[in-house]
């Protein structure tokens, strides 16, 4: 019986051209509930540094410099901790940039979390310090220069150089790095 009559008043409230104050707190809080969502994920968007809405930047140009080639950059870095993962170094031959996981395609650096002693941990630390320096004295170019696209680890091989000199060069110059040779070799002595 009770729905019989609310199935009238709606109808009667239909006909007048009214909605049912129900019907209208219901709207209202979903309005609500869907700003505040909004909300929320602009601000968690902002303090992880997730882009939600894309855009045509320097990060997308990153992301499709293997069809440019090069790409002329300049981007506040961090180390790579916890979730931040944009503009960051890994450690001494790995960075993200703008998405992208990028290794410097000419050297090696002593590992910093599969390290086999502690000079190597103790060394790996230092280019990874020293690399974030470099990263962040100016701008910057990310080069393809032929050869394999990715490695193995799904990461893009890529020279990074200022005014035309590879940053990897200035790491091996510092004796934090060593010129790639295509194998693993120990840092441990």
């Amino acid at each position: 019986m009770a729905r019989v009559l609310h199935y009238q008043r709606l109808q009667k409230n239909r006909s007048s051209g009214r909605f049912p104050r129900r019907e209208i707190r219901w709207v209202s809080t979903l309005r609500l509930g869907v700003l505040l969502g909004i909300g929320a994920s602009l601000i968690v968007t902002h303090v992880l540094e997730i882009d939600v809405f894309p855009r045509w930047d320097e990060s997308t140009r990153a992301r499709s410099e293997s069809q440019i080639g090069t790409v002329s950059a300049l981007a506040k870095f961090t180390l790579c901790e916890g979730t931040n993962g944009r503009n960051c170094v890994v450690d001494g031959d790995t960075i993200h940039y703008g998405g992208l996981k990028t290794r410097l395609a000419d050297i090696d650096t002593p590992e910093i979390l599969d390290f086999k002693c502690t000079s190597e941990l103790d060394l790996g630390r230092r280019a990874r310090d020293r690399l974030l320096e470099l990263m962040n004295a100016g701008p910057f170019q990310i080069a393809y220069k032929g050869g394999q696209d990715e490695d193995r680890y799904g990461r893009k091989l890529r020279a990074i150089e200022r005014d035309g000199r590879s940053l990897g060069d200035a790491l091996i110059d510092e004796g934090l790095a060593r010129r790639w040779g295509g194998a693993r070799r120990s840092w441990c002595s």
